[in-house]
């Protein structure tokens, strides 16, 4: 049985945020993948950045079955096998090598889990980027935002609601609260840019 999953979000923004990846991923870098879903963005970063190493993780086991299958079907080499990584635990860094990893991603993760969640990926990425080797360690997130307390577009606006109702602790993030989350870790918010769909990329560094 072929454990692939397939996300249609995934297919539409797997290119505009590769374009961003390839200009603040350094070569030679170590890259942890937080929340990789589905494993396309993964298959996908991996096979046009090939000299970045890969690593992707999610804390649901059909999720991580999904990005295994995904890797065979690839025949990816420079994408490891997935961890089981849950940023919402305390200390979930800990388990990993604090001079190990370069950049840190999560796409479509923030909205989608609760606050806390944020939290633990802001903490943990400082802790394993405060030894990059190659240049500031990266924590790059990719979603849709509000930006000073108000909805970009009425379609966020209602996105927040339908998440609301699938869980109140899920919905779009205040970015200006993102960052200052960031901040008390040690990350800087060095660009903000806007993506397809009234999405942002936000790029930290360490």
């Amino acid at each position: 049985m072929d454990a692939r999953q397939h996300s249609l979000p995934a297919g539409r923004n797997r290119d505009p945020i590769l374009a961003i990846l390839k200009r603040v991923i350094a070569p030679g870098s170590h890259v942890l993948e937080i929340a990789s879903g589905s494993g396309e963005h993964a298959v996908h970063f991996a096979r046009h950045l090939t000299d970045v190493r890969w690593q992707p993780s999610d804390p649901d086991q059909n999720a991580r079955a999904s990005v295994a299958a995904w890797i065979e079907h690839e025949g990816a080499s420079n994408i490891a096998a997935p961890l089981d990584l849950d940023v919402e635990e305390a200390g979930w860094e800990a388990a990993l090598p604090r001079s190990g990893y370069d950049a840190v991603i999560a796409v479509n993760m923030i909205h989608i889990s609760p606050w806390e969640a944020t939290l633990g990926l802001m903490g943990g990425a400082a802790v394993l980027l405060a030894n990059a080797s190659r240049g500031p360690g990266i924590l790059y997130t990719y979603g849709a935002y509000k930006r000073g307390g108000e909805h970009t577009a009425p379609s966020n606006e209602a996105f927040d609601a339908w998440l609301k109702e699938r869980d109140p602790n899920y919905g779009v993030r205040d970015m200006e609260e993102v960052e200052a989350a960031a901040n008390v870790c040690g990350l800087r918010l060095s660009e903000i840019i806007e993506m397809p769909a009234n999405n942002f990329s936000l790029v930290f560094e360490r």
